[in-house]
Order: C-alpha cells, then structure tokens, then sequence
C-alpha cells in the first residue's frame, strides 16, 4: 500500500510504515492523520502482522511537528477538531496488539514526539533531537505530550521538557528514558531488520498479551493487575502456541509460531 504521504510496506508480518513528507521534514498536517488512518486500517485487518516498525523518510527528520503553516489560522474550534482527530489516530496506532516501534532519525519535535510517545519504545539514531516547544510557539502539546511524556520519563522531567520546550539529543534522550537504544545513523535499517527478526519470531498471542498485561495493569492498583497478570498468563495455555514453545525448548529447537 502506497499513499502520496505515508508509505506502508509490510514483509513476512513486519510492517514499516514511513511518514513520507521529506521537504517539510514530515510534519503532521490532516493529510498525513488522514492516511495514516487508513494504514492504520489495513494494519489491524493484517492476521499476520507481527511488528510495526515506524520512521520518517529522509536523514534530517523523523517527524519534525505539526505543520505550523497551517495551524497558525485555526480557530480554538478547529483546533481542538485536528487534535481530536489526530489524537484518535495516534491512540489506534497505539492500541495496535503487536509491537509498534519508532525508528527515530533527526528531528522528532512536537506532534512528533508524541507520535513516537504512542510507540511502545523508539530506537534512535546518535544524530536525533527530541522535543516539545510548543510553549514557544504560544500553545501546548495537544497529540498526548501532556500525558504520555510523564507516564515515559516522569512528571518532572516532562514537565521541565514541556515548560521550556528546550531540545534534547540522543544521549539525553537514553538517559531519561525517552528511547531505548541509540546507535550511528548509519546502523539504524540494519538493526531495525534484525529487530523485526527478533519480534518476528516470538508467540504474537503471548506478546499481544504481554502488552495488553503492561498497559492495562498500570491504569490498575497492583492486586487488580497481578490478577489481570494471571488470567492472562493462563490464557496463554488455551491455544497453540504454548505447546509449540515449550515443546520447541524440550526439543532443543526453534519455536515455529
């Protein structure tokens, strides 16, 4: 599947899906939120999908933001319609039951960053840059900043990158636990396919539940998500896949899900 502004290539279950708006360093405007949604549509009607893996096109920019040109003339009623919407994408992104990671390159600023908040972790290149300025611009994050940045780095250190809106780099960005690897640019598709190797070759339906189990018990107190823990852990003893991979391990060979 190929839209003017986002590209979605899908191979043996992993899915790359790219921001392609390269000259405008891949802002978000509602042409990109509206393909997006319709990748987004063939990802989750995809049996065999396994990982997603998203980037931007080009080096200079993962997403650079929003698309400011065409934001500086909105209402307040129009305003909150693009983030709504926006919102309502990124949050089926998220939602997605297989691992969703971003591949970071340049620039990740703004709509940007929360576009990569709503991944389940991010790699990025030593030459990224992390941020959200949009108190300098005279407003706030308004695609999930405001919420899922705390819930990644904690509320002092988003409330510090919120209220200055100073840019970070890769190293940083490690530190706080913004991203989870960094590497040189150079390594970032070489390892983006030994990762999709790797995520390829796991039980989905345990890894499906072991990602519903993180997010869903950390909106719960611990005993209610100890007991969500069990029931799916036992769950994963109904179907097939539990047999397969406890009988690939007895059997010295490897797991075929």
């Amino acid at each position: 599947m190929s839209e003017n502004v986002i590209d979605l290539q899908e191979s043996n279950g992993i899915a790359r899906l790219t921001v392609n708006r390269p000259k405008a360093l891949n802002a978000l405007n509602d042409e990109v939120i509206t393909a997006l949604g319709k990748a987004l549509d063939s990802l989750e009607a995809n049996a065999r999908l396994r990982a997603v893996l998203l980037t931007g096109a080009g080096e200079k920019a993962f997403i650079a933001g929003a698309d400011i040109t065409r934001m500086r003339e909105q209402t307040p009623r129009e305003a909150q319609a693009f983030a709504r919407r926006a919102l309502e994408t990124i949050k089926r992104l998220e939602r997605l039951p297989v691992p969703v990671v971003a591949l970071v390159n340049g620039f990740c600023l703004g709509g940007g960053c929360e576009l990569a908040l709503a991944c389940d972790w991010a790699v990025a290149s030593d030459n990224a840059v992390f941020g959200q300025p949009e108190v300098q611009l005279g407003i706030i994050p308004g695609f999930g900043g405001t919420q899922r940045l705390p819930r990644r780095v904690g509320p002092a250190m988003a409330l510090d990158l919120i209220t200055t809106g100073r840019k970070i780099d890769a190293a940083e960005a490690l530190r706080i636990g913004l991203v989870n690897r960094v590497m040189p640019q150079a390594a970032l598709d070489d390892y983006a396919d030994e990762l999709a190797g790797q995520l390829a070759g796991n039980g989905p339906q345990a890894v499906g539940a072991a990602k519903r189990a993180v997010y869903d018990g950390m909106e719960q107190d611990v005993d209610s998500a100890l007991a969500l823990e069990t029931n799916l852990f036992a769950l994963c003893f109904a179907g097939d896949e539990q047999a397969e991979g406890m009988a690939a391990f007895v059997e010295k060979r490897p797991a075929i899900f």
